[in-house]
């Protein structure tokens, strides 16, 4: 019986072929898009699933409290982990990790002997002591994990790095050079290489020092202090009957112990809390500090959404299909009944269908999947690979929502078929009633909805990521050149760089800084003249050359800015800008000559000899804080900014190479543009532009799709009367009118509905940029145009179709 049911499902799908075809794509369509976001979800709700024991790994997190407010960040003092394991026995082991501060990049040179060196760039390197490889599972082909960073100046490297350095050769018991901003330029052994793991993690490296050497390893031994050096990420592994909200609960009175004294000293407050390892991607929120950046629940309701609703619009299209073609099978069911067959036979008859459609569908959207994968990698600058055990469990997965699909949008098609009565059925006295109809065209509307909702949605996020291009920032981000120096011979040839660099014409002006605008890490705590400790504002910091400013173009707001002219400003000067100045107590005028007292060394009385205008130091997703940059009386720097003329870019980086090879020839020449780097910022919102765009022309296909086919139904069961209106007069112009105006209205129905739906959507995405565009009528106009414009598109296909038939032909046929 079920062969008979597939067999007859068979021939009416090649008879059938544009309505099959229709649903097939479809669904095939709806499935692959569908697979492709549950990746990316799965993905991002199952990181660090792979450690032993995650269930019990836990990493400690800081509260900070200052003048009412709360910063939620990472980091904590060294002495931390030491200190919760010998007060809580519930603590069975501990590790401390450290980000490589200022570092997007490091230096790692290998010479090997006798021959050339091996000299490269590479991210993601972190410090890490002897606890680390013992708490997290990494694959090690060379080396014991035990005991891999035990040393001073030990290394562990990625199969990638080491194969990059010494080809096939074993690289254990290898010597390398790597320069770090935090901990200096060192040589390191090699005492360990891992294979990346195929899952993903919060701490995303590829490269691990060990903290116990350098200037951490200085800091490690000397910096006792429980209020300073917040920059070590710790994690803890509890015993297996602890539980971790009875430590939590501890916690407060451990800070008050340790840390109590001396933060209210400083006058505010910090508190400690605990978040499992698995959480840390999607639930950590920190402020700022995260070890890598982390994922967004709201991003991935937005792709759960999106892939529900492009599902729904392919089984809208089969429903809508099925019932519009119901009076072309009333024959058939007329006969089946009167030859015995009940209601349900005939239910599992239409099913089996719309099953067979949507495996035929599965298939297509397994080879859909494949061919798209590495864009979509591209697209959300991810590796999901499928391979083993989740390939199995992903296709099966997908063969189960094909199958479900499959009986859900066959299932009111098969019912309202089967109902039909036989004799009404076998007279063709069958015709859609006005309940189906009007459920077919609310269907319509809903879908067209859906692509309206995406369309307003692409519209707004366009201008919106069009504002954050071309917005004004306080400074001069165009044609500004940044050449770093990531090592310590590079940042002594400073001096050297700057003024051979500066010899030439085509390069207007070289500032250097430890920092630049976008590129943010280093804070301080600040109060004015009269106030004290307690009273204290936090201010990003930079530390600046004298020419920096006048290369950035950051404008004057009061008394005078870093320059040559003023040398006196390295030994006590400071600028800030003019939030800063009114967060101070004092204004933008009389701020000049006055004081600046960092909490850390109250007694030394720094002048503010200048007030620059606001600048936006930080991307647009922040408001302008308080900024305070000092000059560095030792000529010691991270980057050189260079502005150069706009018709000799290429000119001005080819000299600027020159100088750097001929001064620095060990050591690889890079650079970027600071336009370029500031935008990194908003990776992942133009990835989220990405995918509306990308959902937006899907719905619309596909919503196209069904309309293309509910148009040629309704032009073929009106064939009799276009043939009786051309016979009469009309012109081809007056068949399109007639066959589009209903579906038009129905499209500017949806038009009406999910204009403001759209709206109300992208504004709460909007309210997470202090700095926005502003959503005109325009937006709106733009969608009814496009979207009443795709569909009369689709709809005069078939209209033109009909119009042009021989109404002779058309009259006979019928």
């Amino acid at each position: 019986m079920i062969q008979n049911y597939f067999k007859i499902a068979w021939r009416n799908l090649r008879r059938n072929k544009i309505f099959s075809a229709i649903n097939i794509l479809g669904l095939s369509v709806g499935l692959s898009v569908c697979t492709l976001l549950s990746l990316y979800i799965w993905q991002e709700t199952h990181y660090d699933n792979y450690h032993p024991h995650v269930d019990r790994l836990y990493q400690v997190g800081t509260i900070e409290q200052v003048r009412g407010k709360e910063f939620r960040f990472q980091g904590c003092p060294n002495m931390l982990a030491g200190l919760m394991k010998q007060q809580f026995p519930e603590v069975e082991a501990t590790a401390r990790i450290c980000p490589l501060l200022g570092d997007e990049r490091n230096l790692i040179q290998y010479r090997k002997p006798g021959g050339a060196q091996s000299a490269f760039y590479e991210e993601k390197g972190f410090m890490a002591d002897s606890g680390f490889f013992q708490l997290f599972k990494y694959n090690f082909v060379e080396g014991r994990p035990e005991t891999a960073i035990s040393g001073p100046y030990s290394i562990v490297l990625s199969k990638d790095i080491a194969d990059k350095l010494f080809g096939n050769e074993p690289a254990l018991n290898k010597t390398i050079h790597v320069s770090t901003q935090i901990s200096g330029d060192h040589d390191y052994t090699v005492t360990g290489v891992f294979q990346p793991m195929n899952a993903p993690s919060h701490i995303d490296g590829r490269f691990f020092l060990s903290m116990y050497g350098g200037g951490i390893g200085q800091l490690l031994k000397t910096q006792t202090s429980m209020t300073t050096n917040y920059f070590f990420v710790t994690y803890m592994r509890l015993r297996p009957d602890a539980k971790p909200d009875v430590i939590q609960q501890q916690l407060p009175a451990f800070v008050d112990t340790y840390e109590g004294k001396d933060l209210k000293a400083a006058g505010y407050g910090r508190k400690h809390f605990l978040i499992n390892v698995r959480d840390i991607h999607l639930h950590a929120n920190m402020d700022y500090g995260d070890v890598t950046p982390g994922g967004s629940v709201s991003y991935l309701y937005i792709l759960g959404s999106i892939a529900f609703f492009t599902l729904l619009i392919a089984c809208i299209n089969f429903m809508n299909l099925s019932t519009a073609r119901s009076t072309k099978r009333s024959a058939e069911v007329g006969v089946r009944k009167t030859l015995g067959a009940g209601q349900s036979t005939l239910v599992r008859q239409f099913l089996g269908e719309s099953l067979l459609m949507a495996l035929l569908a599965f298939v297509i959207a397994l080879c859909l999947t494949y061919l798209l994968l590495p864009g979509f990698n591209r697209l959300f600058d991810k590796s999901i690979r499928l391979s083993g055990n989740e390939a199995m469990i992903f296709v099966a997965g997908t063969l189960l929502l094909s199958i479900i699909t499959g009986l859900l949008a066959g299932s009111y098609p098969a019912l309202y078929l089967s109902s039909f009565s036989p004799v009404k059925a076998l007279k063709g006295k069958i015709s859609n009633t006005l309940a189906v109809a009007s459920i077919r065209r609310g269907l319509v509307v809903f879908q067209f909805c859906i692509s309206i909702v995406l369309i307003v949605a692409a519209v707004i996020i366009a201008r919106q990521m069009q504002y954050l291009r071309n917005a004004e920032l306080g400074f001069n981000k165009d044609q500004q050149l940044i050449l770093p120096l990531r090592s310590e011979n590079a940042a002594k040839l400073y001096s050297s760089l700057k003024t051979e660099l500066q010899k030439d014409s085509r390069i207007l002006s070289v500032g250097a800084s430890f920092l630049y605008p976008g590129h943010v890490g280093w804070s301080g705590t600040y109060f004015p003249d009269g106030g004290n400790k307690k009273d204290n504002y936090m201010f990003l910091t930079n530390t600046i050359d004298f020419d920096f400013i006048k290369t950035l173009g950051i404008k004057t707001a009061s008394g005078h800015l870093f320059s040559n002219e003023f040398p006196a400003d390295s030994i006590d000067g400071v600028v800030i800008n003019e939030t800063g100045a009114r967060q101070l107590g004092y204004t933008v005028e009389n701020a000049v000559g006055k004081g600046f007292h960092d909490t850390n060394n109250p007694g030394l009385r720094l002048r503010i000899v200048g007030v620059m205008k606001d600048f936006h130091f930080e991307d647009l997703h922040q408001p302008i804080g308080n900024v305070a940059f000092f000059v560095n009386s030792a000529p010691y720097y991270h980057y050189l900014i260079l502005h150069v003329q706009p018709s000799n870019i290429q000119e001005a980086i080819k000299s600027a190479r020159q100088t750097w090879q001929t001064l620095n020839p060990n050591e690889p020449f890079e650079y970027s543009f600071l336009d370029a780097e500031f935008q990194k910022h908003y990776d992942a919102d133009n990835r989220l532009a990405s995918l509306v765009n990308c959902a937006t022309l899907i719905a619309i296909f596909i919503s196209c799709l069904g309309l293309f086919g509910l148009a040629a139904f309704s032009a073929e069961q009106r064939t009799k009367e276009i043939g009786i209106r051309k016979v009469l007069g009309a012109s081809p112009g007056n068949i399109v009118a007639l066959l589009s105006a209903d579906f038009m209205k129905l499209v500017l129905l949806a038009v009406v509905i999910g204009s403001p739906l759209g709206w109300y959507a992208t504004r709460r995405w909007l309210q997470d940029f202090p700095y926005r565009t502003t959503v005109s009528w325009t937006a709106f106009g733009l969608t009814a145009g496009v979207a009443l414009l795709i569909a009369f598109a689709t709809i005069s296909l078939q209209a033109l179709r009909a119009a042009r038939a021989n109404p002779v032909k058309s009259v006979k046929t019928e």
